[in-house]
Formats: C-alpha cells, structure tokens, sequence
C-alpha cells in the first residue's frame, strides 16, 4: 500500500493595506505614488528630498504642501480683496494699502478673533491626521489618514472613484504650487514699489 505523506508548507501571508481614496502606498513608485507627478515635469524632485524616503516621512512632507498651497490660495485671494475693495476695518472704502502692513495696521480686536479660528482649525486638523504625543513617534501621520483630506467637504465635491479623486487632487496641488509663487511675488513686488498689486497694474 502507498503511503501518501502530507506536507504542509507555510506560505508567507502579504498584508493587505486598505486603500485610502483609491491610493495604496506602492514602494516601487516615487512618494509611494501619491498623486502630484504633474505634466510637463512629471515628477519633480532634483535635490532628493524624498529619496529613501519612509512612508511616514513622504505623507508629511505632502501634508505640508498641500497645506501651504492651501493657505497661499487664501492669501493670494486675500492680497487682491483686503488692499483694494471697501472693508469694515478701512472705513468701507477703497483705499489701496498694501497687505504686507495691514496686520500693525488692523486693531487687535480684530486680529484676537482671527487668530483664535486660526488655532481652532489648526487643533483640529491636528486631532484629525496626527497620532496625539505619547501615543506614538512624534510628527506621525495616522496610517488611515490620506495627507490633506481632513474631511471638511461641505459642497460634496469629493469624489468617490480613487482615479477621479487623484485627478482632483491633482488639480489642488497644481493651483496651491502656483498660489505659493504668486503669494511670494506678490510680497516681493510690496516690498520693492510699496504699492498694491491692483494699484500697480492702474486699478
């Protein structure tokens, strides 16, 4: 009679990461594949900060930008509509200051409530994507956290296909990329003429 011996090989188990808005971290891909590799440069990183980059790492440094291209958004707005157009703290009328002087300008019962929002939103961004101190290493990301969504959607513009919303945040991150020139131009401009943006075109 045959003897029929039963061997049991172990197969190594592959974890399976969930992805998060249809992105799952791939090593093999520059920033594990994170949208952000723009025509015409592709992807755009000459001095290397991201190469041998950890995960942790790379969805820091794409929390940052997307935060700051966020926030120069804001201000490259904010340049145009506080220099020249009728506001409470001027008197309701045009009178073409320049940005880079408002804020010794404004009063500081002003500037409390401002800078109060501030520090609330901020707080609660940090609760939403950061691991809290003594839980974990300092400055980590939450795995489950996709850099920059903080789930602040009150239109319902996010998409829900994973390629519509890279396509999407594509889009975010090319327009925060410009604002954050344009914002700096627009200090460095101030700073040399000492007039407005508006008022240095003729308006």
């Amino acid at each position: 009679m045959d003897t029929i011996l039963a061997v049991n090989v172990e197969v190594p188990v592959v974890p399976t990461v969930a992805p998060i808005n249809g992105w799952v971290p791939d090593e093999a891909l520059p920033c594990y594949g994170l949208p952000g590799a723009i025509s015409p440069l592709g992807f755009f990183d000459p001095l290397g900060f991201t190469k041998d980059m950890e995960l942790d790492g790379v969805k820091r440094f794409r929390e940052a930008e997307i935060m700051h291209g966020r926030v120069a958004m804001m201000a490259t707005v904010g340049y145009l509509v506080s220099e020249s157009t009728p506001t409470i703290t001027y008197g309701m009328n045009v009178h073409h200051t320049i940005a880079n002087n408002q804020i010794p300008e404004i009063a500081g019962t002003v500037m409390f409530p401002f800078f109060l929002t501030i520090n609330i939103c901020e707080a609660l961004r940090a609760s939403k994507g950061w691991v809290e101190p003594g839980l974990g290493p300092l400055f980590t990301l939450r795995e489950s956290y996709y850099p920059g969504d903080i789930g602040f959607d009150p239109a319902g513009l996010k998409p829900t296909d994973g390629k519509e919303f890279a396509n999407m945040h594509d889009k975010e991150l090319s327009n925060g990329r410009l604002a954050m020139l344009a914002a700096a131009g627009m200090c460095v401009q101030e700073q040399i003429n000492g007039k407005g943006i508006l008022e240095t075109l003729g308006f």
